[in-house]
């Protein structure tokens, strides 16, 4: 069986020393800002257009771009990881369908969340975590770690009042 694959896009929004997730209302589990990558968008777009959509917020991502002079080229913000999620697991353990996930990590302003995308979870499905909230919560050992981790890559590289 063929695997489908889809390129996709994660947000770990900081603010204050917390990063905003909510619970995925089908999934019920704790997610960042995030979703497919359009035919048109570069990873990098299509994150900032999960954020805002999802949030209302006006998210600065936080990664590097190599440092390189190509005459037809120029180098895009880095992900802080590329993850691959298996979507459909069947009972034979076949896999039909994988997210390349492009995991980015932001900076946003404030914490106002008010989604403006359609279809999208209501702003008060929306919390921040500090690290102890995350280490403490019901969430996925992926979502700690890499919250965790976005808030301390944020927090050294952004003054956001902490």
């Amino acid at each position: 069986m063929e695997t489908t694959r889809h390129f996709t896009a994660t947000v770990y929004v900081v603010n204050d020393g917390a990063t905003a997730l909510h619970k995925h209302e089908r999934l019920g589990i704790h997610l960042p800002p995030g979703g497919h990558i359009e035919r048109d968008e570069l990873p990098h777009e299509a994150a900032l257009r999960e954020v805002r959509e999802e949030t209302g917020l006006e998210a600065t991502l936080v990664a590097d771009r190599a440092d390189v002079d190509a005459p037809n080229g120029r180098p895009l913000p880095e992900p802080a990881h590329q993850m691959l999620h298996d979507i459909d697991v069947y009972p034979d353990g076949s896999v039909g369908h994988q997210h390349i996930d492009h995991l980015y990590y932001a900076h946003a302003p404030n914490r106002r969340i008010d989604p403006l995308g359609r279809d999208e979870a209501d702003g008060d499905a929306w919390a921040w975590y500090t690290p102890a909230e995350l280490a403490a919560g019901p969430f996925d050992a992926d979502v700690v770690s890499l919250g965790r981790e976005a808030i301390a890559r944020v927090s050294e590289t952004v003054d956001d009042g902490v």
